[in-house]
């Protein structure tokens, strides 16, 4: 995985390429491990009333986080997972 990508971050772009918003709290331009940026994704039924919308776009971090860290920052060491460990090591165990 790279560990690092640029953001659009055109609000325009957004609403013209993807049919979303651009989130609050996603206007960085350029994105590593542990920075927020924004994410579309196919909603979940079940966190919409209704007929959820083809799209939404939401900030969140990128990079894994495991649910059982205090410490956002274990997302630069954990964006990219080696085969021959990943079944041994703590943070890709619920992956």
């Amino acid at each position: 995985m790279c560990s690092h990508y640029e953001a659009t971050t055109d609000r325009d772009s957004y609403r013209r390429h993807f049919g979303v918003d651009l989130p609050v709290g996603a206007e960085l331009l350029d994105l590593w491990p542990g920075y927020r940026g924004s994410f579309i994704r196919r909603p979940r039924p079940e966190d919409h009333s209704g007929d959820p919308p083809d799209r939404e776009a939401m900030a969140g971090v990128f990079g894994l986080i495991p649910h059982w860290t205090k410490d956002t920052t274990i997302a630069r060491h954990t964006y990219n997972a080696r085969s021959e460990t990943v079944a041994e090591k703590p943070s890709y165990r619920d992956a």
